[in-house]
């Protein structure tokens, strides 16, 4: 059995920078990469995606990432692990195999399905949101149930070069590996919840490096233009200490790995994934050398019987426009505009969004002390059921250039489809994942 394994966090969304994991690869010395590039939004967007065109659903800079990492990672010996597969990881796989072949680099790709579950979804389950029928939410575009490691673990035992997912837990990326490789079984909580830990540390990327950590003059981080991913050295108990490499950007220290330690736990005695529920609030972070933690005492109990499942919908559309009035006065005239235009709007749409961006967008109110603000831009927002009656929010917008207050100027409309998301449960044993390996036929295809 290995003594250690380095797990390295190269990406914490879709949007993630594709720049960063090449040095954490290049320079880590990994076992495996992650990249953790789903969100509930974002494989509801995918699902759009792919039924508009059944050869995509995938994440759109897949393609991107891979022809820029596979080299580093074939050279390097290390295995990939991501989600980047989304509402297709059978057309991700697709799409890998072309750019290795492309690039006559010998590849296995190993995608796991089963997380797709709208064809299975029973209408009349809760909200986890607030308890009612999912029928409320028709039509409903994607189901997507939360796998967990346990159905990544066949992929890693086909020895893939490449697991690609759709909806994973984003710390189950990281335990997977951890159970491959160690043997944990799925009922060694204490370990899962040691490993879960580690996987949540790292699953945002750079985050755990002061990315979202850092505040000016409060609390500094250096260097955050060329800022690190980090990685973790992971024992056979599931301790691990965290670290980043030498020269990059940015800082791991005991108050970055709290601040994400906790980020997005709404229970940290009770942390619910698919593979356990850990207990974070024994866990004990201690700064070994500068930029390292070492990350002990995770606790768990078993895994729910049941799995979350995100679920998107159509939610009609959102039209949008925007204008800014600057100098003297400014404030009144774009409160002026915001009146103009609600008035107008008002009688199409039921609610209609006016914010004063510089003055109230964020907080609904000012909390400048004469309220005086010297520039503000104006953003009107409503939802309407077509697109076509959307685009009337940013043409009222835009007329404002002669009808309305004076100095008005930049202004801009849009028009997006919205998708919503909700939240159910369904049981365990009603998902069924299922791993499909693609390859070059041989070495010398791809050569």
């Amino acid at each position: 059995m290995r003594t250690s394994l380095r797990l390295g966090g190269g990406a914490g969304f879709a949007g993630d920078r594709t720049d960063a994991p090449l040095d954490l690869a290049e320079r880590g010395a990994l076992d495996y990469l992650v990249l953790e590039c789903l969100a509930e939004r974002t494989i509801a967007m995918a699902q759009l995606r792919r039924r508009r065109d059944p050869s995509s659903g995938y994440d759109t800079r897949l393609a991107e990432r891979v022809e820029s990492l596979l080299p580093i990672l074939v050279r390097r010996k290390i295995r990939l692990v991501s989600n980047f597969g989304a509402a297709n990881p059978l057309a991700a796989a697709d799409t890998i195999v072309e750019v290795a072949r492309r690039l006559r680099i010998p590849i296995k790709v190993a995608a796991v399905t089963g997380d797709d579950v709208l064809g299975a979804l029973d209408l009349d389950a809760r909200t986890m949101e607030g308890g009612v029928p999912l029928s409320t939410y028709a039509p409903i575009v994607s189901a997507n149930a939360y796998l967990g490691a346990d159905a990544l673990l066949p992929a890693l035992a086909s020895g893939a070069d490449i697991v690609v997912t759709g909806r994973v837990a984003d710390p189950s990326l990281f335990v997977a590996p951890l159970m491959h490789e160690y043997g944990w079984s799925a009922d060694d909580v204490d370990r899962l919840a040691r490993g879960t830990a580690v996987g949540h540390l790292l699953e945002c990327g750079g985050q755990l490096c002061g990315g979202y950590f850092a505040d000016p003059e409060r609390k500094e981080i250096p260097d955050m233009a060329n800022l690190g991913f980090p990685f973790a050295d992971v024992d056979p108990e599931g301790n691990a200490v965290l670290g980043k490499v030498a020269g990059t950007g940015g800082r791991i220290t005991r108050a970055t790995a709290t601040e994400q330690l906790l980020y997005e736990v709404t229970d940290p005695h009770g942390y619910l994934t698919p593979d356990v529920s850990a207990d974070f609030s024994s866990v004990t972070l201690s700064e070994t050398a500068p930029d390292r933690i070492a990350v002990r005492g995770a606790r768990g109990r078993p895994r729910p019987s049941q799995l979350k499942v995100s679920v998107g919908y159509l939610a009609g559309y959102l039209g949008e426009g925007e204008i800014g009035y600057a100098g003297a006065n400014a404030l009144a005239r774009a409160r002026l505009a915001g009146e103009i235009v609600r008035a107008r709007l008002g009688r199409f749409f039921a609610d209609v969004r006016i914010d004063l961006i510089g003055s109230t967008s964020l907080h609904g109110k000012s909390y400048d002390r004469d309220e005086r603000p010297y520039e503000v831009r104006l953003r009107v927002a409503a939802r309407a059921a077509t697109a076509e009656a959307a685009l009337a929010v940013g043409e009222e917008v835009e007329a404002l250039y002669t009808n309305g207050p004076a100095g008005g100027g930049g202004a801009r409309k849009y028009v997006n489809e919205q998708i919503g998301i909700v939240s159910t449960l369904i049981d365990r044993d009603g998902v069924a994942p299922q791993v499909t390996v693609k390859e070059t036929r041989s070495h010398a295809e791809a050569l």
